[in-house]
């Protein structure tokens, strides 16, 4: 096969990126974008929001507007339907995210596991909901996760407790094998992540012996992500299942550091950006050679890996929208990545996070400080969103 006659994405072109959005809606995401640039505003505005909310100022209306419709797709399912048709238009995917989190009480973890199958059920048949995706602490307590990781002894009722949410999760993954559905595992902070890798491995055996259905995610801004995810593989090769890779950089970075610090053991972060690069770009490697018993999902934001990918699977004439290859971003960044892949025929899915506003408002502070943590990321935004509008003529 020549592989000059694959078509590739040119990340550059705005035209594909934004032909989704409006002049209004383009116009109001480079405001959006603006604001969020002000470091003053993102590291001051989730105590003000905060403040506002408890003592139940009406800002709700002003929030959901703004930052919320740029990085979320409602405040449940139905309301996702704009957000799902839109990203459809485009040829991108999208992956529902119930996205609250932070609870402690039995009967909201309960709803949360009803609420994450529901997205399932909706997911069932319809092309447009590709994958699906939880988080284990919304469906347990934290500090249950951290006593398991820490290998303390469980009282009884604490025993019981676990096994509710063993059984919460099999639900979930039960209902996604049943209606054919992959669903992701999320990473979480290192020091609940062992009992996750555990529960996502337990569930993989179970559920990926013919087919994908469950991804555990790998952060690469550890430095043992890697090394692990290659054992993983061993052990699913052994077991006879397919090993599910959601591979991303990571989310915890700056909390991660200051708990190492201040309790006395090594970070487990990377010691640098390119540190990351390189252990992100070796898992791509590594998943392509083994593609026919490893399915991954590419979370990133990133050009130089979603490009290298691309050329990875080039290289192993392998075909763009291969079951087992699937790229994502989140709702609202990265357009000129999502849909210029799309164009080319690749599968992508977009992260649309949905919840209670309140209840989303942690999710929408990450959103933001990773827009002005990520060296240039706001900025890149922004100049794309410029050339657009110049484009346009606006």
């Amino acid at each position: 096969m020549d592989l000059s006659t694959k078509k590739q994405p040119n990340f550059d072109n705005t035209e594909i990126a934004f032909r989704q959005k409006s002049n209004h809606e383009l116009k109001k995401a480079y405001w959006l974008f603006k604001m969020i640039g002000n470091n003053f505003l993102t590291k001051v505005g989730p105590a003000i929001t905060n403040f506002f909310l408890n003592i139940g100022l009406p800002i709700q209306g002003a929030i959901k507007v703004t930052i919320f419709q740029q990085f979320c797709g409602g405040e449940t399912i139905a309301e996702c339907n704009k957000a799902i048709e839109q990203l459809a238009k485009g040829g991108v995917g999208t992956i529902l995210d119930y996205s609250v989190e932070g609870e402690e009480e039995e009967q909201v973890f309960d709803e949360t596991c009803a609420e994450i199958i529901r997205t399932i059920v909706r997911a069932d048949g319809d092309a447009k909901i590709p994958i699906t995706v939880f988080k284990i602490t919304g469906i347990g307590r934290f500090a249950l996760l951290q006593k398991l990781d820490a290998k303390e002894t469980l009282t009884a009722a604490e025993l019981t407790e676990y096994e509710k949410v063993k059984l919460r999760c099999e639900m979930i993954c039960k209902t996604a094998y049943d209606k054919a559905v992959p669903i992701m595992i999320d990473a979480e902070e290192t020091w609940i992540q062992d009992t996750i890798d555990e529960l996502a491995l337990d569930m993989m055996r179970k559920f990926n012996r013919e087919r994908i259905i469950v991804y555990n995610t790998y952060q690469m801004y550890r430095h043992d992500k890697l090394a692990d995810m290659k054992a993983d593989h061993l052990i699913a090769k052994a077991d006879g299942f397919i090993l599910g890779v959601k591979m991303v950089r990571g989310a915890y970075m700056e909390k991660e550091r200051k708990r190492a610090a201040e309790m006395g053991y090594t970070s487990p972060i990377q010691p640098d950006k390119a540190a990351s690069d390189r252990d992100y770009n070796e898992s791509l490697r590594y998943c392509v050679d083994h593609i026919e018993d490893i399915a991954i999902v590419a979370g990133t934001h990133n050009e130089d890996s979603s490009r290298l990918l691309t050329y990875l699977l080039d290289e192993k004439n392998i075909t763009h929208n291969h079951p087992h290859v699937y790229f994502a971003q989140l709702l609202g960044m990265s357009d000129n990545l999502s849909f210029n892949l799309a164009d080319s025929n690749y599968n992508v899915a977009k992260y649309v996070p949905y919840g209670p506003i309140k209840a989303v408002m942690p999710y929408l502070f990450r959103r933001a400080q990773e827009n002005t943590s990520v060296a240039g990321q706001t900025g890149r935004e922004l100049g794309l969103i410029e050339r657009e509008l110049k484009r346009r003529k606006l």
